[in-house]
Formats: structure tokens, C-alpha cells, sequence
């Protein structure tokens, strides 16, 4: 009996630790590296240093502008242009790529590749699809909640510029895409220019002049099933606001960088946020080096279940 009981035990055991081997898990940037990353000395080596540490193993990167080829074959990874295809992959007019450790898939075009464009990633041999996206930032306020107006006005206010009309343009690839997500996860991540209507609800109106605002922008993306992976993790905007845009010594601090998902076959399990300033010390892991980006960035971690 005892011995029948101990066979049980160690079966059970080496099933349990096969099942924990078998956790597959894959870390996604979503970075606007800002033109390129060469607006300050060494921007570039500034870029592919930090990309080293935080080590993610797909980047989606917004402002591009040549140096995506450069960065992707220091780090060792596949490089994705996000344009026409034939398109030199250092030219300097294209804002969208996509870098990977594993390997590639079929391209995902649009009509729209300067704020649209995606590909197919073998991520554990499991196939999703991956989307860089920009937004225009039009319209923008620092402090919208100062604006004098009410949340009907601000919405009004959201659809009146360059932002809206692309949203409209590339929704139709969202909605595509986002209705195949039960069988082939998508991953959508960028700089949207936009805050969060899930950082303007009641928790939050204290500091938002009272208002609670479904920004459309993101609630959109909520609407045909894609969760923002950041706040998913943090639930909480008060104790991690999760600000990737801030002038300093301006009252401007945003969450406007995000990467989206939807799929059952994968979750989120972790996502940190960087607030850094341009131009200064970014520290990480022990080292000190000069940020090249007006923008932080998000990294979110995910299971594959």
C-alpha cells in the first residue's frame, strides 16, 4: 500500500513539474522611439542598450524613421517595415516596424501603413498576429479636465481632429482581426496620443475636476473585446497611473502608450510602465543611460494558457 501510494505521489509530482516546464510566456514593448532615436549623441546605442536590458522579445515601435533595421540586427532579431512592400527597410519616412526573436509569418497590410500596419509572429509555434499603431495627437489638451467643458463636450471635442478620421480608416482591419482572435491571438500595441477612458472613471474624478470620462479612443478598442493590457494588470490608476507621456515641469502626465489583446489562448500576467524624460539618465538594472524618446514605454508580459 504504501509503496502502490508512493508511486502515486512521485507521478503526480513529475506531472506537476512537467506542467510548470511547459508555461510558455513572451514579453511584448510597445516603444515611440522618437525620430528615430537620433535627437540626442548616441541615440541609436542609447536604444539598443535599453532594448538589452528590459530584453522583451517583440518591440512594436512607433518613429521608426530608419534605424529599426539597425536596432533589430544589433539585438539579433527579426526586422518587420511596416510599408509598401519593396520598401527599403532604412528608409527614413516610414514610422512603424515590428522586431521579433521568433520568427515571422505572413505579412498583415493596410491601406494605412503609417498608423496601421502588422505581421504574423511563430511565437512558441503558436501563430498570432502583431499590430504597431500611431495615432495623431490632434486634438490635444495638457489638462482637458480644465477645459470647461462637460463630458458630452469633451467627447464632442475627441471626434473634431486628425485622430478620429484615422481611427475610422483602420477600424475596419481592427474589427477583422479582432473577430479571428479566438483562434489567432492579436496583439495591438503603440502610441495612441490618447488618454484612457479606464483612467477617468469614479476612481479618478477627484483629480479629473470631477469628471468621468469614456474617452472614445480607447473605449473603442474595448467595445469589439481587446483589453488594455497595463491596466488589466494594475487595476488601480491612482496607486499605478502608468504615465508614459510627461513634459517636465508640465502639468501633462498621461498614459497614451498601450498594447492591447485579445485571445483565450493568452493572458497577461505582468506590465510595467517607464516614465522617462528625454535626454536624461534612464536607469536600469544597475546601469545609467541617456534616454533618446520623448516617450516612456509599456512591457507586458503573457502566458500562453
Amino acid at each position: 500500500m504504501k509503496r502502490t501510494l508512493f508511486l502515486v505521489l512521485l507521478v503526480a509530482t513529475i506531472t506537476s513539474c512537467a506542467e510548470k516546464k511547459e508555461t510558455k510566456s513572451f514579453k511584448v514593448l510597445a516603444w515611440n522611439i522618437f525620430h528615430g532615436a537620433n535627437d540626442i549623441e548616441n541615440g541609436q546605442e542609447n536604444a539598443i542598450q535599453i532594448l538589452k536590458e528590459l530584453n522583451p522579445d517583440i518591440i512594436l515601435m512607433v518613429e521608426t524613421y530608419g534605424s529599426g533595421k539597425n536596432i533589430a540586427d544589433a539585438l539579433g532579431y527579426n526586422f518587420h517595415l511596416v510599408a509598401q512592400k519593396g520598401t527599403a527597410l532604412d528608409d527614413k519616412g516610414v514610422n512603424l516596424s515590428i522586431i521579433s526573436r521568433f520568427p515571422f509569418g505572413e505579412r498583415i497590410d493596410t491601406d494605412f501603413p503609417f498608423f496601421l500596419g502588422g505581421r504574423e509572429i511563430l511565437v512558441h509555434d503558436q501563430k498570432m498576429r502583431f499590430f504597431s499603431n500611431w495615432f495623431h495627437y490632434a486634438p490635444w489638451h495638457a489638462e482637458p479636465e480644465k477645459m470647461g467643458k462637460s463630458v458630452e463636450e469633451l467627447l464632442a471635442w475627441e471626434k473634431t481632429g486628425a485622430k478620429y478620421e484615422m481611427i475610422q480608416k483602420v477600424l475596419p482591419y481592427i474589427k477583422t482581426y479582432a473577430a479571428e482572435a479566438d483562434s489567432i491571438p492579436m496583439i495591438f500595441g503603440g502610441d495612441m496620443n490618447a488618454p484612457s477612458h479606464l483612467d477617468w472613471g469614479e476612481s479618478t474624478k477627484d483629480i479629473h475636476n470631477g469628471l468621468v470620462v469614456p474617452w472614445y479612443t480607447t473605449k473603442v478598442l474595448e467595445g469589439i473585446g481587446l483589453t488594455d493590457s497595463y491596466r488589466f494588470v494594475n487595476p488601480k490608476p491612482l496607486k499605478h497611473p502608468g504615465i508614459t507621456w510627461h513634459s517636465k515641469g508640465e502639468p501633462d502626465a498621461h498614459r497614451i502608450d498601450y498594447i492591447f489583446y485579445k485571445s483565450p489562448k493568452i493572458k497577461a500576467v505582468a506590465s510595467t510602465s517607464y516614465k522617462v524624460f528625454f535626454n536624461e539618465p534612464f536607469i536600469i538594472n544597475g546601469k545609467e543611460i541617456m534616454y533618446p524618446s520623448d516617450h516612456g514605454m509599456v512591457i507586458t508580459t503573457f502566458e500562453i494558457k
